[in-house]
């Protein structure tokens, strides 16, 4: 239990750190869909069922907006978190893949706060300034390598059909076991509901936080 409050603490560190960067696009970014929230981010004192999300998620005295505004529905946050802090500390893909898969499905959804969270750790875990925008266009970009271009295809029909073709199944396949497999669908399903329920709900930018690039 401490290792992974120890792991979430330290990813919460790297999205707070990294994604208030300067970055290429940092005057030529999206915002999100709203521009004031409809339910507002939780505020101290917490209740005890507000702080026993929260307090795990406080980095520095700062709780992300994902977090705080989730937390005015306590039993349905928490529902969501497990399945949340699964796909985010337990789930086998390497996390190159998860990220280029979730910034893909965010990017497809107009999820402008779902990029901006996941645009550091994409960072740190070497997706480059270039592929970023790369990830906007999407598989066809020719720059893309093989397994890339599959990875981001998966995204790419789940949103269109919520269906993996055959040919996008099998390259998958290849390379990912069952468990793998079941994961990217899971992974693309949560990040597309992430959207919608930060779109929604009007959830705003932290300080310093960038946007996919418009083109």
């Amino acid at each position: 239990m401490l290792d992974k409050m120890h792991h979430l603490a330290l990813g919460i560190s790297v999205i707070l750190f990294l994604s208030g960067m300067p970055g290429l696009f940092a005057q030529e970014t999206a915002l999100p869909p709203l521009d004031e929230p409809r339910i507002d981010r939780v505020q101290k004192p917490w209740t005890a069922a507000e702080a026993s999300i929260l307090v795990p998620r406080e980095n520095n005295g700062r709780v992300l907006g994902v977090w705080s505004t989730c937390a005015n529905a306590p039993a349905l946050c928490n529902a969501w978190l497990e399945f949340t802090d699964y796909l985010l500390q337990d789930s086998s893909l390497p996390i190159r893949d998860r990220e280029l898969l979730i910034l893909r499905i965010g990017y497809l959804n107009q999820g402008a706060y779902e990029w901006a969270a996941h645009r550091g750790l994409a960072l740190a875990v070497g997706i480059s300034e270039q592929e970023l925008k790369q990830i906007t266009v999407g598989s066809d970009d020719p720059r893309w390598s093989e397994w890339d271009a599959t990875l981001l295809r998966a995204a790419e029909e789940l949103h269109e059909n919520a269906l993996i073709t055959d040919g996008t199944w099998g390259a998958l396949s290849a390379r990912y076991t069952k468990r793998q497999m079941m994961e990217t669908v899971f992974t693309v399903g949560q990040y597309n509901m992430v959207a919608m329920y930060l779109n929604s709900l009007g959830v705003q930018f932290e300080e310093g936080w960038i946007g996919p690039p418009i083109d």
